[in-house]
């Protein structure tokens, strides 16, 4: 809710906007916007530089599923799908869009769907999964994705939630797909390789919001590292931009930081 909030805001706040989204506003709700507890009382321009990564990545992965569905590509999962939109806001019938999240998740933001009025497209498949009891291959077979057919996997905001092993069987997974495979995630730098400054702060500070409401960050790479997983696992194609890069290529001016202290965003290819 936190991060659907955020771009929600961006929506009426921000200028330049980056990322534009009619469904925003409507599935958090017009009361909701501004109220979370993970932006009381900190730097409101820090809030600003916050809200406006999430909506540039939201903006990057949706322009990587425009590309790749102008290549031909005619399926695209969401991984830990929450309250993002790109599924009800497609306008290409023949691409399907499968939302993987827990069940309970799931139930919640279809109810959310359903009070905001917003239609669940017959292209949209919901896949819920319990990790607890299944696996990512068994819960997207049986929701009908097709191995033998190019595939787009956007994984935002979920990675630094997930210990090692899980992160590695799910860039496993995708790089094993029978046909040509993509994936679009985000990933922190480790803090101990950051330098200690006003912005370390900050981010600890929100380290410790979500881990006080049981959603602590377990997992942080390096560039290098990460670049070495994906090789391994069997991507070819690995482009690796930094908060700031991204904000600037979409005309957000930001003051430079170290490359190790902001957020990254990938988008790995199998070909």
């Amino acid at each position: 809710m936190a991060v659907a909030r955020a771009r929600a805001h961006h929506q009426i706040a921000d200028e330049p906007r980056v990322f534009t989204d009619p469904l925003a506003v409507r599935i958090v709700g017009e009361a909701a916007i501004g109220a979370s507890e993970f932006e009381r009382g900190i730097d409101q321009d820090l809030a600003r530089r916050r809200r406006l990564f999430i909506a540039a990545r939201s903006r990057f992965a949706d322009d990587v599923v425009a590309a790749a569905v102008a290549r031909g590509t005619n399926q695209v999962v969401v991984l830990g799908a929450g309250l993002d939109t790109s599924a009800y806001r497609n306008t290409h019938e023949n691409v399907r869009f499968f939302e993987v999240d827990h069940p309970d998740t799931q139930q919640w933001k279809r109810r959310r769907l359903a009070e905001a009025e917003i239609a669940v497209p017959p292209s949209l498949t919901f896949a819920p999964i319990d990790f607890e009891e299944s696996t990512l291959a068994a819960g997207l077979a049986a929701a009908g994705l097709d191995r033998s057919s190019d595939a787009l996997f956007v994984w935002l905001g979920v990675v630094m939630y997930l210990t090692r092993a899980s992160i590695d069987d799910t860039l496993r997974y995708i790089a094993g797909h029978g046909a040509a495979a993509e994936v679009v995630f985000d990933y922190l730098y480790p803090p101990s390789s950051a330098p200690h400054d006003v912005a370390a702060d900050d981010r600890q500070a929100r380290a410790d919001r979500v881990a006080a409401v049981g959603e602590p960050w377990l997992s942080f790479f390096t560039a290098e590292e990460i670049r070495d997983a994906l090789l391994s696992f069997g991507f070819t194609r690995i482009e690796d931009r930094t908060a700031t890069e991204l904000l600037s290529a979409y005309g957000v001016g930001a003051a430079a930081r170290p490359a190790n202290s902001v957020p990254h965003l990938v988008h790995a290819g199998t070909v």
